[in-house]
């Protein structure tokens, strides 16, 4: 059975991020982190979930985004690919910001990722 947990200290990273990569399109305040222990996917790193139009429209709620980390496969990588994991699943939320996501096809790939996970280093050391 999979747990979840709080996880305040990616959230610091993620919204670190959304700031230096001027990701004005995301509301912070909209996103939450959690790590996750027990899953049974094989390759996955890290999921992100919305809640979709149907759940806003019934509770009133605004558009939410949760990034999970799967703890097992996430917090033992590098820090570097830990930063290119939250690039990859921040880069699945639209300029709408309506609790929609961008897909792997068009445009979260290796490529997309790597150009924002360099442009992150820039901002990251200009910022020191």
């Amino acid at each position: 059975m999979i747990e979840y947990f709080p996880a305040p200290d990616l959230k610091q990273r993620l919204d670190e991020m959304i700031d230096l990569l001027r990701f004005d399109h995301v509301n912070t305040s909209s996103v939450y982190c959690v790590r996750s222990r027990g899953s049974k996917a094989k390759m996955t790193i890290a999921r992100i979930h919305g809640l979709g139009r149907i759940w806003q429209d019934a509770t009133g709620m605004e558009p939410t985004y949760i990034i999970e980390i799967i703890a097992e496969r996430y917090d033992v990588l590098s820090k570097n690919d830990q930063d290119r994991t939250l690039i990859h699943e921040l880069l699945h939320i639209p300029h709408g910001f309506r609790g929609g996501f961008r897909h792997h096809k068009n445009y979260v790939n290796a490529e997309t990722v790597e150009t924002w996970y360099r442009r992150y280093q820039q901002k990251k050391s200009e910022h020191r």
